[in-house]
């Protein structure tokens, strides 16, 4: 019975291959390569995007995530602390904040930011349409984040505090000096995630406006398409996220096994 069920085992495994290399070659077999090379692969038009694909879209990118990701986090810090705090008010603050920036969409957020403050409050922030946009990411960006140092906060053990305060360490130092550490070594995996969703969602400021020197890479991908009617601008601007993207999350599975593997 044992040896009818892995000749079974075998053969179910063996066909899905088979089915899989027969749907590959059935697609291989029915694409127009020609046509698939000229519109999305067509080194004409990638030669073109050079320097500014990298000196320009991909730099901005990275500078707006980064400013986007540090203010997050910041502000997330903050929001945490709040939502964990025995004030009541502190936590319904936090509370409605993170409920608020977590149900709208990141693009709604943006463009509130920067164009509905200014009409109905008369507010501008610095920094044109980028800071109002970066601002916006922010907000989004805290809501998660603190959220995520919640739970990180909340899973260091009870005993850490009481051992500091034991010490005489008084709240706030046993906040940050005990507490906080090492709930960040707990979330480092999913900040990374965090960061690699900032890092997508940097696209989105096209919606408060960008010039020639603020876009990003999808804003600059989509206007390099529009002018050349072909695509490889978008194929090359996926493959730069993906060279950004893919290495921080394998950074962050592998980070994610050597903690499990402490604790």
């Amino acid at each position: 019975m044992a040896l009818r069920r892995t000749t079974k085992s075998k053969l179910y495994r063996y066909s899905m291959y088979a089915i899989f290399v027969a749907f590959i070659a059935w697609v291989a077999l029915q694409a127009d390569w020609a046509r698939i090379g000229k519109q999305f692969f067509n080194p004409e038009v990638a030669a073109e995007m050079f320097p500014g694909i990298i000196t320009t879209a991909l730099v901005n990118t990275l500078w707006f995530t980064l400013v986007g990701f540090v203010g997050g986090l910041l502000l997330g810090i903050l929001l945490a602390l709040m939502k964990l705090s025995s004030i009541a008010p502190f936590r319904w603050f936090a509370t409605g904040w993170i409920e608020l920036f977590r149900g709208l969409p990141a693009i709604l957020t943006i463009f509130a930011v920067a164009f509905m403050l200014p009409i109905a409050l008369g507010i501008r922030v610095p920094g044109g349409t980028v800071g109002a946009g970066l601002l916006g990411l922010i907000l989004v960006a805290s809501a998660y984040m603190a959220e995520v140092i919640r739970a990180g906060i909340q899973a260091v053990p009870k005993g850490q505090t009481e051992a500091a305060r034991s010490l005489g360490m008084s709240p706030m130092k046993t906040t940050f000096w005990i507490i906080l550490p090492q709930g960040f070594r707990i979330i480092i995996p999913p900040m990374t995630n965090e960061f690699v969703l900032l890092l997508k969602d940097t696209s989105l400021l096209f919606i408060a406006g960008v010039t020639i020197q603020t876009k990003e890479l999808t804003n600059f991908a989509r206007d390099a398409s529009t002018v050349n009617a072909n695509a490889t601008p978008l194929v090359m601007a996926a493959i730069l996220y993906l060279l950004v993207t893919i290495p921080l999350t394998r950074v962050a599975a592998w980070l994610e096994r050597k903690l499990a593997k402490q604790r």
